[in-house]
């Protein structure tokens, strides 16, 4: 992990872009942090990290000054600044056209377009996490939250080191990663809009009721994709605050 830009943001926190490997980040502390800050992986959507930094921003800065927690987050495969992946890149056209078409999304194109990316997004987040906890002021325990919800139950299911989730129910899920999700443990706060467009509200209630924690709290809201309220990100850091602090 090499650190290649610093600044300090209202709130008293220290915002440090790095790059693990080539893969860009930001990590973000509180200047008044403990010696060993609990840590929230942020995992983004797979949009850019320039296009959505201020939500990641917000909510690191959020965490920080409210309950003390660095905040970390990384480039997805595929994503922003990082080369272009040709098999994404048809998986994502091909759902677009049957999207737009009308057509039912078949379980084919599902698997192409999520597996692969979690099959190489979660070893980068594991490997972003030995750097991390490396750090002066960073010790844990570790929590993870939204992005591509598959993503997230692979997290849960094979790191550890992840006490606590925060998962958004707003993406296409395959039929492996509720297989995966029986054998995740951690307690799991899940944020679900109810009309999210294009993503089956039955599917996001198939697999909250597939996960194997005994300790997991559905929130679900009115509204579609984008409609998410505000007043969700004190929920989701109230759930981190009991199992992180």
């Amino acid at each position: 992990m090499h650190f290649t830009s610093e600044q300090r943001l209202d709130g008293d926190v220290l915002e440090r872009e790095f790059t693990l490997g080539e893969i860009p980040g930001i990590l973000w502390t509180p200047e008044s942090a403990s010696a060993s800050a609990p840590l929230i992986l942020i995992c983004p959507p797979p949009l850019g990290l320039g296009k959505v930094y201020s939500r990641l921003a917000g909510r690191a800065r959020y965490y920080a000054a409210e309950y003390g927690f660095a905040s970390a987050t990384l480039e997805l495969p595929g994503s922003g600044d990082r080369p272009r992946w040709a098999a994404a890149d048809q998986a994502r056209a091909d759902l677009r056209r049957v999207m737009e078409a009308g057509e039912p999304v078949t379980d084919e194109i599902i698997d192409a377009l999520v597996l692969p990316l979690v099959d190489r997004a979660v070893p980068e987040w594991r490997a972003a996490l030995d750097d991390l906890l490396a750090l002066p002021g960073i010790g844990g325990p570790v929590g993870y939250e939204g992005g591509i919800i598959s993503i997230g139950v692979r997290m849960a299911a094979v790191e550890p080191r992840i006490a606590a989730a925060n998962l958004f129910a707003g993406s296409l899920v395959p039929a492996a990663i509720f297989e995966e999700a029986r054998q995740v443990a951690i307690p799991l706060h899940v944020l679900l809009q109810w009309d999210d467009e294009g993503n089956p509200r039955q599917a996001a209630l198939d697999l909250f009721d597939a996960f194997g924690s005994k300790e997991k709290t559905l929130h679900a809201n009115m509204g579609g994709h984008a409609g998410v309220p505000q007043y969700e990100i004190d929920a989701g850091a109230r759930f981190f605050a009991r199992h992180l602090s």
